[in-house]
């Protein structure tokens, strides 16, 4: 695995990394496959992408995780993508099922479009303070997953705690992953991710079995970086 750390103009980057890998896997594999995280993200992914033009007509967009609401509530990471990016094919999850039938109904579409044992070209993860990735916090079971693609969650320590995510079975399969991190509430983790290789935030295992990790960082977040 090689990890790549930027400093600065993160938007500019996440557009470039996108559309690069996008039309690399294209090129090769004749779509492009990639799960995408909510919070600050897509609004960061929409700025990044206005300088090119993509053709999404052959995305397999997934989220990287979900909170288990309707498709058009303030929390649903489905609708804050969507409303970023109107023209990006996200696959939504079924919010009217429980948590556990809803992430087997998400394992089943994602199965059904990159196999059994999927590989996402590319996953663009962002980072908590508390140094959660997707729905997968500190010191919870869920780090130990190892059987489910999609794993259901009802106690997540932020709110709201039903949830659906991707597991590090699936993660660590992918080809590329980058991290979207901004701010000064960051900036501490970022610190022990970065520079601790014994780091135990979920952030910090995302462990490609191959490919590359990019990490964008804004000043803020990665003020206490010391090299």
């Amino acid at each position: 695995m090689t990890v790549n750390i930027h400093i600065g103009s993160v938007p500019e980057r996440l557009g470039q990394a996108v559309y690069d890998a996008s039309q690399q896997a294209i090129r090769e594999r004749g779509q492009f496959s990639v799960a995408i995280s909510g919070g600050s993200l897509p609004k960061l992914l929409a700025a990044g992408l206005k300088s090119y033009d993509v053709d999404v007509g052959k995305w397999n967009v997934f989220l990287a995780d979900e909170r288990v609401v309707p498709l058009d509530h303030d929390d649903s990471n489905y609708r804050e993508i969507r409303f970023r990016i109107p023209s990006l094919p996200v696959i939504p999850i079924d919010p009217s099922l429980s948590s556990d039938e809803c992430a087997s109904e998400y394992t089943t579409k994602l199965v059904e479009k990159l196999g059994e044992s999927p590989k996402f070209d590319m996953l663009l993860l962002g980072l908590g303070p508390d140094g959660h990735t997707c729905s997968l916090f500190p010191g919870h079971s869920l780090l130990q997953e190892k059987t489910k693609l999609v794993a259901p969650i009802t106690d997540s320590p932020k709110p709201p705690p039903t949830r659906v995510t991707l597991t590090y079975p699936v993660l660590n399969a992918a080809r590329a992953a980058v991290f979207v991190v901004t701010g000064a509430s960051k900036a501490d983790v970022v610190l022990d991710i970065i520079e601790n290789e014994e780091s135990t935030f979920p952030g910090a295992l995302v462990k490609l079995s191959e490919g590359t990790v990019d990490w964008l960082f804004d000043e803020a977040a990665a003020s206490k970086l010391s090299k």
